[in-house]
């Protein structure tokens, strides 16, 4: 079992250094090919190529957690706290609720009558 698990942990390796390798080739192509004509920018190198992947993950992520409003980001535990309490409420409490946004964001009165709403609504 554990030969198992150091052969797939090889091949993990194996065909994530395949894949960066091939779509570094892919953004070094694409930049040399369209980015000097267009914006008059240098071509770049492959360490460069696999420079921009690597910022590209950072910042935009590509995973379940990575980049910005991933599970974790700007508003991810919000979100997945908000859920949490929603499904702990009862049927009754939930419609309460939903009534309560759907006169505060639809209907097309706007904004201005929020504090009219909170006062006609009665929650929590």
């Amino acid at each position: 079992m554990k030969k198992y698990k150091i052969r797939k942990v090889l091949m993990i390796l194996v065909f994530a250094c395949i894949a960066a390798v091939a779509f570094g080739f892919i953004v070094m192509g694409l930049w040399n090919a369209i980015l000097p004509a267009v914006l008059g920018v240098k071509a770049i190198t492959f360490i460069q190529a696999l420079g921009i992947l690597l910022l590209s993950k950072i910042l935009f992520g590509g995973g379940p957690r990575g980049g910005f409003g991933g599970r974790c980001g700007p508003g991810g535990m919000w979100k997945m706290k908000m859920r949490e309490k929603f499904q702990n409420m009862t049927p009754e409490e939930r419609e309460k609720i939903r009534a309560a946004w759907k006169s505060r964001c639809g209907g097309g009165r706007g904004w201005h009558h929020m504090e009219e709403d909170e006062k006609d609504t009665n929650i929590g």
